[in-house]
């Protein structure tokens, strides 16, 4: 017991310190007790084959594919609408928001599909992802007492309520409790705890679509010269190929994308067509978006009977032509060192190793035009393709600069895609096996997590470089840290002493006597291992008292939940970390006043609905 309680102190104290990165500092925990012989190896590394460190990782996969397919886009873009800009007014947004969800999802599932959403809105609303991340696990957290399936400990302490003979609790019962603290943490953080927040400065800033848009209709002219075309009935362009009309060439105009518009729309192939090649076929109703000079475009009009379209490109309308969830625009810069040094291109031509279409040109912030470029150092282009192939141009050109982040960029687009609805599929996949308990809960992450992967919703090569490894690593070294705990018994010496202390007394200070001691043992260990210890003594007291067991029992399952103070209580504390560049003593101080809070909450309500 000595030696774990030394280990225990130093662990902490080493994560007050914040000198190393919290998984380094779990790590060492995790080998000081196997080189003490307190673990044998087999329960050092049981936290790397726990069924809940698999289920994070896989819940990460999980959030990646929610976000590459729109809907934190969607979601984000509604939070920061419904918070008027106002950084208060989105911390409670997304903390209630976590809170209803994981009364139905589980705490880590919540985080990790709100995660990149938060991330993502802060940024929008004007604040860091630090004034939002915290509420966000805390408000998770809060939310599993809304409901019997919303975190395990409400399931352990009903599975120990029913072994003692007595009726288990209600699937919504504990939203007698759990609605209160809900209410009590949106009011905390609307009018306290968003003071308490640090404003961390972190490198985790999207980039933002719209803003760049702007940038690039302003500096390089990109909608100019930039027409729509309708195929008209009598046009002989109808039934022939691309190819065959040599626009380039004959009229100096370049063919940018493809609508297939068929008043019908029922023939195959009916959509769009991203980077029209000499072998495409052309069809009546087609719309095709060219770029030329007016002269060049008039000329071809007239010649293959089309019509123009009204052309009004404002940013927006120019964003949903050349940008959805596979096709994208990025910024690329030429180096004296570069290729294309010395070469003439032609605007609207593609890089044909990686399908890249050059749509415009800058030189010293100054759009160049022409149908022509001969490149210089220093000249900029705007480029558009699939965000992989922009992310990967640099590695194939070399001397090339890629500015912003294409694959951030794609975060940012709104738009839903049929693999946007498969994301969404798996994540409802994911609750109905959690909820009527068909597999194991690792095992249905991991079944979601492969079908994103096998459609495609989540490229398998960004699949593991999405999974935070921090968060699984400390999580996993620190839950041998509770084995230890109760093997030498430690934690079961401490509980008992507890209740012989306060037994004879009032059962209120029985009852706060239990929550402190269960909320103490939640900043380290995991509250399923928490709640499994202190349930059958908080039993016990009561029985030994003649008290109903109720009360107590729904003490250990809140005090379970309200791991405030460190970022190893809880998966969703350690899961927001490094998103919000947190340390240790960030969660002390803003976490210590919230759980003030429950305590008092706790003892003046819960003996209000469950009497002794």
């Amino acid at each position: 017991m000595t030696l774990v309680l030394i280990i225990l102190l130093l662990t902490v104290l080493l994560f007050l310190w914040g000198k190393w990165p919290p998984d380094v500092v779990a790590m060492m925990a995790m080998l000081s007790l196997f080189f003490t012989g307190i673990l044998t190896l087999g329960e050092t590394l049981s936290g790397f084959s726990d069924p809940t460190v698999i289920m994070i990782a896989a819940l990460f996969i999980i959030g990646e594919g929610l976000s590459r397919t729109g809907w934190t886009a969607v979601a984000g873009k509604t939070f920061v609408s419904l918070a008027r800009r106002s950084a208060s007014r989105l911390t409670v947004i997304l903390s209630g928001g976590s809170s209803l969800l994981s009364g139905f999802v589980s705490n880590t599932g919540t985080v990790a599909a709100l995660l990149p959403v938060a991330v993502a809105a802060a940024w929008s609303a004007g604040t860091f992802p630090s004034k939002v991340l915290m509420p966000l696990a805390f408000g998770s957290n809060t939310g599993g007492l809304l409901t019997l399936t919303g975190t395990p400990p409400n399931i352990i302490v009903s599975g120990v309520l029913e072994q003692s003979g007595a009726e288990g609790f209600s699937f919504f019962e504990f939203g007698l409790i759990g609605l209160p603290l809900l209410v009590i943490s949106l009011l905390y953080f609307r009018f306290v705890g968003h003071r308490l927040l640090p404003s961390n400065r972190t490198s985790n800033q999207p980039a933002n679509i719209d803003s760049e848009m702007q940038n690039w209709l302003g500096h390089f002219s990109i909608a100019e010269d930039v027409y729509r075309l309708r195929i008209r009935s009598m046009s002989p362009m109808i039934g022939t190929l691309l190819g065959a009309w040599n626009l380039e060439s004959t009229y100096g105009v370049q063919a940018l994308r493809l609508r297939r518009r068929h008043p019908l729309l029922r023939e195959p192939g009916a959509g769009f067509v991203e980077f029209p090649a000499p072998e495409t076929e052309l069809r009546y109703h087609d719309i095709l978006t060219v770029k030329g000079t007016p002269q060049a475009v008039d000329r071809l009009q007239r010649d293959c009977k089309l019509g123009v379209l009204p052309q009004p490109f404002s940013p927006e309308e120019l964003k949903s032509e050349f940008i959805n969830q596979e096709i994208g625009m990025a910024q690329m810069l030429i180096t004296p060192n570069s290729y294309f040094v010395g070469r003439r291109v032609a605007m609207g031509a593609y890089l044909e190793k990686y399908g890249i279409q050059l749509l415009g040109a800058s030189r010293n912030n100054k759009p160049l035009s022409g149908p022509e470029v001969d490149i210089q150092a220093g000249d900029a282009f705007v480029i558009r393709g699939a965000w992989e192939n922009m992310d990967q141009l640099k590695r194939v050109y070399r001397n090339l600069v890629i500015t912003g982040s294409p694959e951030s960029m794609a975060r940012d687009v709104e738009q839903l895609t049929p693999k946007s609805w498969i994301a969404m599929g798996c994540l409802l996949l994911l609750v109905l096996l959690l909820v009527f308990k068909i597999m194991p809960g690792a095992m249905a992450a991991l079944l979601a997590a492969g079908i994103l992967m096998l459609t495609g919703c989540v490229p398998v090569s960004k699949a593991y470089a999405r999974i935070s490894w921090t968060s699984v690593v400390m999580i996993a070294a620190m839950i041998p840290m509770g084995v230890a705990l109760q093997k030498t018994g430690m934690a079961a010496t401490a509980a008992t002493a507890l209740v012989t202390a306060l037994g004879n007394t009032h059962p209120t200070l029985l009852l706060g006597g239990i929550f402190l001691l269960t909320t103490a043992f939640s900043q380290t260990i995991n509250n399923s291992a928490t709640a499994v210890l202190m349930a059958p003594i908080a039993l016990m007291a009561a029985a030994s008292l003649n008290l109903s067991p109720e009360p107590f029992l729904i003490a250990v399952a809140i005090s379970a939940s309200t791991a405030f103070l460190t970022p190893v209580g809880t998966t969703t504390n350690a899961m927001v970390l490094s998103a919000g560049g947190y340390r240790f003593t960030d969660y002390l101080r803003v976490g210590f006043p919230l759980l003030l809070l429950f305590f008092a909450a706790t003892l003046l309500l819960v003996p209000v609905f469950w009497p002794y």
